[in-house]
C-alpha cells in the first residue's frame, strides 16, 4: 500500500510576497478555486488582519475541498494565548487549521524577539495548545529550522517537541533563508525523526535560493516528512519557493515516488496542470517562462534534427514522460537547425502532407534556412511555418492582397488642452472579385498621455473591412509583441513575434522581419489573420 503524501499550497501567503505579485481578493479567490480543483490537501490563504485583502478573502471564501488555512505567528511573550490580539485575528477567520510561525533559531529569539530562550518555548506550546483546545488543526512553522540546528541543535529540536506536545498536528521544518542543500536537508530530517519527531508529523518548506528547492523538498521526503509545502510557478519572497507545479508531477510519474506515495491529485487533474500554470501567469500579467519543466512551452520542443528523428520512431528517446500527462504537448520548431525530420513532424502537426524524398521537402528547407539568415525566426512562430510551406507546396489560398497601408502617431493637446498622443492608420487591401477597400482607423480618445499604438491602428484599420471575412476574425486579438533588433548599425534588422487569441482561446505566433519596426509588425499582423483564416475553413 502506498503512504499518503500531503501537499499544503502556499501560493495565496508565500508567494503575495514575490516581489511584484499584489493579489486582489478576487484573484485569490480565483487561484483558490483552481488548487481545490487541482487536488492540494491544504490551501494557506494568507494572514487575517495583516491586509484588507487577506482579511477580506477569508471573508468570502465558501467551502473548500481542501482545508483551508489561515498563518499567523505564535503569541507574544508577556501575554496569554488567549489575550494576544495579533493571534485572535488568525483564529477569528474561522478556518479550520491555522499555521503559525515561530522561531527555532536560538540566534533570531535572542537578536530578532530579544527574549530569553525559555521565553520562546513557552510561545510555542501555549499558542499550539490554545490552538488544539479550540479544536482547529494546529500547525507550527519552525522558521530557520535548519540553520538553527546547525547553531544549537538540542533548542531548535526543543522547540519542534513544544509544539508537538501541546497538540500539533504538523510540525513544517522551514529552510528560511533557503541556503541548506539537499544532502544537509536529508541529513536534518533523517536526525529530527530519530531523536523522537515522526515522519508523518513534519512537513518542509523550502526556499529557491540556491535553485534546489525542489531538490530539497524531495530529499525531505526520502527522509521521512509526509507534508510538502510549495507555490505554484514556484513564487515566493527573494528567489521563491518549491515549485509544486514541478513537484507534483514528479511525485506522481517519476520512480520512486509514484510507486511509493499517493497525493490527493489524481491523473485526470494532473493533465490540466499547465493550464492551472498559464492561469496564474494570466492572472499575474506577466509571460510563461517557455523552459518551466512539465508545464513551459519549450519543455517538450525538440529543435535539433537528430532529436527530431528520433521522436518520430519513439518519442521516449528524448522525453521522460508523456507530454500529455501534464497538459502539455510535443513541439517540434522549425529551425535553421532542422533537418527533414523535423519538417515532416511538423508538416504532419497541421495536417500538411509531403512524401519522403518529396522535392519540395528540401526546397522549403532551404528556403526557412535562408529566411532564418535573414532575421526570421520560425521556433517561435509556429503559424507563420505553416503559411511558408502551404505556399511553397501550392496548398495556400489568396485570401486577400495588402496595396497599402499608412500609419502616424502624433502628440498634440486635445480640446481640454491636455497632451496627448494620436495614433491613426489607414490600410488599402484587395480581395476576391476583385473588390479593393481602404479602412480608416484613428484613437480618438486617448487617455493619461498614450494611446494604443501605431501597431494597434494597424491592427484595428486592417481587420475593419475583409468584406467575406469579417466573421473569422471578429474575436481576433493582440495578446502580446515582442520586438528583437538582428545585426547592428546601419544594417540592423527588427523582428517582431506576435501573440494573437481568438474567441474560443486558441492562440498562435507569427513573425515578421524589416528594417523597419512598423513593417515587420504589419508583417507578422498580416500572417496572423491569413493563419486564422486557414484555420477556419475560408474559401479564397
Amino acid at each position: 500500500m502506498r503512504e499518503r503524501l500531503y501537499l499544503y499550497d502556499t501560493t495565496l501567503r508565500d508567494g503575495q510576497q514575490t516581489q511584484g505579485v499584489d493579489f486582489s481578493v478576487e484573484e485569490k479567490l480565483r487561484i483558490a478555486a483552481m488548487l481545490d480543483a487541482l487536488g492540494v490537501d491544504y490551501i494557506e490563504g494568507g494572514w487575517p488582519g495583516a491586509n484588507p485583502t487577506d482579511s477580506g478573502f477569508f471573508g468570502r471564501v465558501g467551502e473548500t475541498r481542501a482545508r483551508m488555512t489561515a498563518f499567523g505567528m505564535t503569541k507574544r511573550a508577556g501575554r496569554s494565548a488567549a489575550n494576544d490580539e495579533v493571534l485572535a485575528q488568525v483564529v477569528g477567520a474561522g478556518t479550520g487549521a491555522v499555521c503559525l510561525v515561530g522561531k527555532t533559531h536560538d540566534f533570531h529569539v535572542e537578536t530578532a524577539l530579544g527574549i530569553t530562550l525559555e521565553e520562546n518555548l513557552e510561545n510555542i506550546s501555549a499558542s499550539l495548545a490554545h490552538l488544539a483546545g479550540l479544536g482547529r488543526e494546529a500547525l507550527f512553522d519552525a522558521e530557520h529550522f535548519f540553520d538553527g540546528w546547525k547553531a544549537n541543535r538540542p533548542y531548535a529540536l526543543a522547540c519542534l517537541a513544544a509544539a508537538v506536545d501541546a497538540g500539533a498536528r504538523w510540525v513544517v521544518l522551514c529552510d528560511t533563508n533557503g541556503g541548506t542543500l539537499p544532502a544537509e536537508i536529508g541529513e536534518i530530517v533523517s536526525d529530527v525523526i530519530a531523536a523522537g519527531i515522526p515522519g508523518d508529523r513534519l512537513g518542509i518548506h523550502t526556499h529557491n535560493d540556491t535553485e534546489t528547492a525542489v531538490a530539497g523538498t524531495l530529499a525531505a521526503v526520502e527522509a521521512g516528512v509526509r507534508q510538502v509545502q510549495g507555490t505554484l510557478n514556484g513564487l515566493g519572497e527573494r528567489c521563491g519557493n518549491a515549485n509544486l507545479t514541478s513537484l507534483i508531477p514528479t511525485l506522481l510519474l517519476k520512480e520512486p515516488w509514484a510507486s511509493r506515495y499517493e497525493t490527493g491529485v489524481s491523473r485526470e487533474a494532473l493533465a490540466g496542470l499547465r493550464r492551472v500554470s498559464r492561469t496564474l501567469d494570466d492572472i499575474l500579467n506577466r509571460l510563461p517562462m517557455k523552459q518551466a519543466p512539465y508545464v513551459g512551452a519549450s519543455a517538450f520542443a525538440h529543435k535539433a534534427g537528430l532529436h527530431a528523428s528520433a521522436i518520430l520512431k519513439d518519442p521516449t528517446t528524448y522525453e521522460h514522460v508523456d507530454p500529455a500527462a501534464v497538459g502539455n504537448a510535443r513541439v517540434v520548431p522549425m529551425s535553421s537547425q532542422a533537418g527533414q525530420s523535423n519538417l515532416r513532424h511538423r508538416l504532419e502537426a497541421v495536417g500538411l502532407e509531403a512524401a519522403k524524398g518529396d522535392p519540395a521537402l528540401g526546397r522549403l528547407l532551404e528556403l526557412i534556412k535562408a529566411r532564418e539568415a535573414q532575421g526570421y525566426a520560425y521556433d517561435s512562430a509556429q503559424a507563420s511555418f505553416e503559411l511558408l510551406a502551404r505556399e511553397e507546396l501550392g496548398l495556400m489560398p489568396r485570401f486577400f492582397d495588402v496595396e497599402r497601408y499608412r500609419v502616424i502617431s502624433e502628440r498634440r493637446r486635445n480640446a481640454k488642452g491636455e497632451l496627448v498622443i494620436v495614433s491613426e492608420a489607414v490600410v488599402t487591401v484587395t480581395l476576391p472579385g476583385p473588390r479593393q477597400t481602404t479602412s480608416f482607423y484613428q484613437n480618438e480618445n486617448p487617455t493619461d498621455q498614450q494611446d494604443a499604438g501605431p501597431v494597434n491602428a494597424l491592427a484595428v484599420a486592417l481587420a475593419m473591412d475583409l468584406g467575406p471575412y469579417q466573421d473569422f476574425i471578429a474575436g481576433w486579438r493582440l495578446v502580446d509583441f515582442k520586438v528583437r533588433i538582428t545585426g547592428g548599425g546601419t544594417e540592423a534588422v527588427t523582428r517582431v513575434i506576435l501573440d494573437s487569441e481568438d474567441g474560443e482561446g486558441r492562440r498562435w505566433s507569427t513573425v515578421g522581419v524589416s528594417a523597419n519596426i512598423v513593417d515587420a509588425s504589419f508583417n507578422a499582423l498580416v500572417d496572423a489573420i491569413r493563419w486564422k483564416l486557414v484555420r477556419d475553413g475560408a474559401r479564397a
